[in-house]
């Protein structure tokens, strides 16, 4: 009896730690996402100086923007940043139509933050999904399963990316380069 009290307890305390790196790979990336939703902004700003009369596109980044930092968990956010990419990807391609702002510093600039933070994204996402799994692995397996379904540890998703959407991270804006085609 006291080796399966010590293993519950052990188990239980498994589940706990690995509950707590799931929360704290969200929590990275928040970060990143909280980074690139601040930069949005700032982008359509620069677009805005050079192309005013694009405000079908503001409105959809603006409103794409706001649903993904509502969006409260991983599933929410899996349709956001799909919608948010998209309205992105609609954004720079009217920027391929001014060559002065292309050429622009502040919008060069404002692209390259873009992209690094689109690769940070990408890298807490694949650390996030590892501990995902590295959890779910754990909840589901018996005996695990036995304590995770006692004391209610719940499933936790993965985050993913539309894999039509990752062409936005690829755009190449400077000089005679072409942007990609999805």
């Amino acid at each position: 009896m006291l080796v399966i009290a010590l293993w519950a307890v052990f188990t239980f305390n498994q589940l706990i730690r690995r509950r707590n790196r799931v929360d704290e790979g969200w929590a990275q990336i928040d970060v990143e996402l909280t980074r690139r939703y601040e930069l949005v902004p700032q982008l359509v700003e620069a677009v805005r100086g050079y192309a005013g009369h694009e405000e079908s596109v503001f409105s959809r980044v603006a409103y794409a923007r706001a649903a993904a930092v509502a969006a409260p968990g991983a599933a929410e956010h899996d349709l956001a940043d799909t919608r948010l990419t998209d309205a992105l990807r609609s954004l720079l391609a009217v920027s391929e139509a001014y060559p002065d702002l292309k050429s622009s510093e502040q919008f060069q600039a404002l692209q390259d933050a873009l992209v690094h933070t689109e690769d940070r994204i990408a890298y807490a996402r694949g650390y996030y999904n590892a501990l995902v799994v590295e959890y779910e692995s754990t909840r589901l397996t018996f005996p695990s399963k036995l304590v995770a379904g006692l004391l209610s540890f719940p499933p936790r998703r993965s985050f993913e990316a539309d894999v039509t959407s990752r062409a936005v991270v690829g755009v190449a804006l400077r000089g005679d380069e072409p942007a990609p085609r999805t």
